[in-house]
């Protein structure tokens, strides 16, 4: 299964001084589409915390390539890169929807915490549905 890009269109109040998207908002969009891709894969962030476990951030990083501006329609793209024993990496792809031209790029790292005990933990012990989910979805380019 390999989840739909997410589509978004830029709004206003993400807008700068000098009429782009800031900076900053591609690391919200990056989280909004890393949530929709667990959405369609069946198993939504919710259901992740409801079972104790919390999929922290530990590092980021964003490649600007050319301007998003406000009404732009944007498609961003979600690829697990790399699923270890308490951590995975996320890469993101934004396209414009109407040139399908590259936007930005950036990855995110994750690690699987507990929730309770306050550390890291094995995803494919405690939780081996989503392991396998994310196994299967990987990126094997």
């Amino acid at each position: 299964m390999t989840p739909k890009p997410l589509i978004r269109k830029a709004n206003y109040y993400e807008t700068d001084q000098m009429g782009i998207i800031h900076h900053s908002n591609y690391i919200r969009w990056f989280e909004e589409a890393r949530v929709d891709f667990m959405e369609q894969a069946g198993f939504g962030y919710e259901k992740a915390v409801q079972a104790g476990l919390d999929i922290a951030l530990v590092g980021l990083s964003c490649e600007y390539r050319s301007m998003v501006r406000f009404g732009d329609t944007v498609e961003i793209k979600v690829y697990i890169t790399e699923l270890k024993n308490a951590r995975m990496s996320v890469s993101y792809e934004i396209k414009d929807v109407k040139t399908g031209d590259l936007r930005t790029t950036g990855e995110t790292k994750h690690c699987f915490f507990d929730s309770k005990k306050k550390r890291p933990v094995p995803l494919k012990k405690v939780l081996p549905e989503l392991y396998e989910l994310f196994e299967s979805m990987k990126n094997k380019d």
